[in-house]
């Protein structure tokens, strides 16, 4: 319970752009150095979070579940919520009132690419958790143009794309 409680503390610090941007770090300890589970039970818990109402960080507690039971689960959440909120505290109101300084508009515009390549590795992760597959590929290549290129609902599009994932699947 230390190790679960330990490793979810520091992931909450680097957590910047919310639970999408640790996804990759995430997947790799608990699947890849610990064995906690597969990568395919990863990507599903992941999806049962995302399907569940609330934040996506409720994959943090499906985790700490499916390692050491509810204890486990309540453990992970709390270690992943709480340093970020105390963190978050600590600095909000210095962050306030440095609105105006120029090294706070230079600091949050290089955190955007930061935060979009962590996005990005998370959705690949969660994409390929057998790793990559020209399938696969293909049809989040197709997906991603047709959200591009059309003004089709991105609804539409997911649908289509879960559709034909069951089918060639």
């Amino acid at each position: 319970m230390p190790q679960i409680a330990f490793y979810f503390a520091l992931l909450s610090l680097v957590s910047v752009g919310g639970m999408p941007s640790v996804m990759p770090e995430m997947q790799r300890v608990v699947v890849d150095v610990q064995g906690w589970m597969s990568a395919t039970e990863f990507t599903q818990l992941f999806a049962i979070a995302q399907a569940a109402p609330g934040p996506n960080v409720l994959v943090t507690a499906l985790i700490g579940w499916k390692v050491a039971g509810p204890a486990g689960g309540a453990v992970a959440l709390a270690a992943f919520c709480g340093p970020a909120a105390a963190l978050a505290y600590a600095i909000g109101g210095f962050w306030d009132r440095m609105r105006d300084a120029p090294w706070r508009k230079v600091f949050q515009r290089a955190l955007v690419p930061i935060t979009i390549g962590f996005i990005v590795s998370g959705g690949y992760v969660l994409a390929t958790p057998g790793g990559p597959e020209w399938r696969g590929l293909l049809l989040a290549g197709a997906a991603a143009a047709l959200l591009v290129s059309t003004r089709l609902s991105p609804l539409w599009i997911l649908a289509g794309g879960g559709l034909l994932g069951a089918l060639l699947f």
